[in-house]
């Protein structure tokens, strides 16, 4: 990707939702809700506090993340479709090595 996001944006690809319910009931694509999941694809370089010091962003490429439902600018990038958001529009981080051990 050639697109490199400035100070605390960061650029995400939403993950796919589930097109079926529990039930088994498939859900057309016009019905579904946009996911609220996604992975990091880029980060800026931080944010500066009052005194100018640069700060790092908590996130980091290849996190899957939740995000707020209307967060972000949706953004067509070398024929995907991403968002650009700031840090703080996440809400958390979804580690991915806990969830591998519950299900073992």
């Amino acid at each position: 990707m050639n697109f490199r996001p400035l100070h605390d944006r960061v650029v995400v690809r939403r993950l796919d939702s589930a097109e079926k319910t529990k039930g088994g009931i498939i859900i057309p694509e016009t019905a579904q809700e946009k996911p609220q999941e996604g992975e990091v694809i880029a980060v800026g370089p931080g944010g500066r506090d009052e005194s100018g010091k640069l700060t790092p962003l908590d996130v980091k490429a290849g996190d899957r993340v939740l995000f707020g439902k209307w967060s972000g600018t949706e953004v067509k990038i070398d024929g995907q479709d991403l968002l650009i958001m700031k840090e703080s529009d996440i809400m958390g981080v979804i580690d991915t090595t806990v969830t591998a051990k519950k299900a073992a």
